[in-house]
């Protein structure tokens, strides 16, 4: 469990820096043309992502039970999850999907894949990495709606990017519950 909360210290704590020190993440990004933040900050998470990844796996080795959940927060969870893909993809498919999230999908994506994933799982190392991601996902939701808006590469505005963002979402909804989830995380979903 020590590995999870390490990595989730790390991943989280460098996605937190915009929240806690906006000043500061501006000044280092400015600095050399953004490439030495850049280069942290992509080892900070990639090394982050790495020890979440493995201390989940551990912990699930064995598990704590939190508690046993009915049966309908299977469905309430697959339904909580069908908007996710496309609002991921809608975060660089500028149209009414991403306005109607704020202007921040991926956040609203986040929270969204976070809360299903509360009421689906229900052991320790579930409610330490969730919750987690959670209330990160809640706090910069929050902090990023009063911070100036950063630029964020994406498609250029068409009216077909919302489109695109449900289809190519939903597709991969189907692909992740279907066979992706089972292939890379070790759970079917539906199974």
């Amino acid at each position: 469990m020590s590995q999870l909360i390490l990595g989730l210290v790390l991943f989280l704590g460098v996605h937190s820096i915009a929240i806690v020190a906006p000043a500061w993440r501006n000044r280092l990004a400015a600095r050399g043309g953004g490439i030495p933040w850049k280069i942290v900050y992509a080892l900070v998470s990639i090394v982050g992502f790495v020890m979440i990844v493995r201390g989940y796996a551990d912990a699930r080795l064995a598990p704590e039970l939190l508690y046993s959940p009915p049966r309908w927060t299977r469905h309430l969870m697959a339904t909580l999850m069908l908007p996710v893909f496309p609002l991921l993809l809608a975060a660089y498919l500028p149209g009414r999907i991403k306005a109607l999230a704020g202007g921040h999908p991926m956040l609203v994506a986040t929270k969204l894949w976070a809360l299903s994933h509360l009421f689906g799982n229900t052991t320790v190392a579930d409610a330490v990495l969730f919750g987690s991601i959670l209330a990160w996902a809640v706090a910069d939701f929050i902090s990023v709606r009063r911070r100036p808006a950063r630029a964020i590469p994406g498609a250029p505005a068409s009216k077909w990017n919302d489109a695109i963002a449900v289809v190519l979402g939903l597709a991969l909804y189907g692909a992740f519950v279907g066979h992706l989830h089972l292939k890379l995380i070790g759970i079917a979903p539906f199974g």
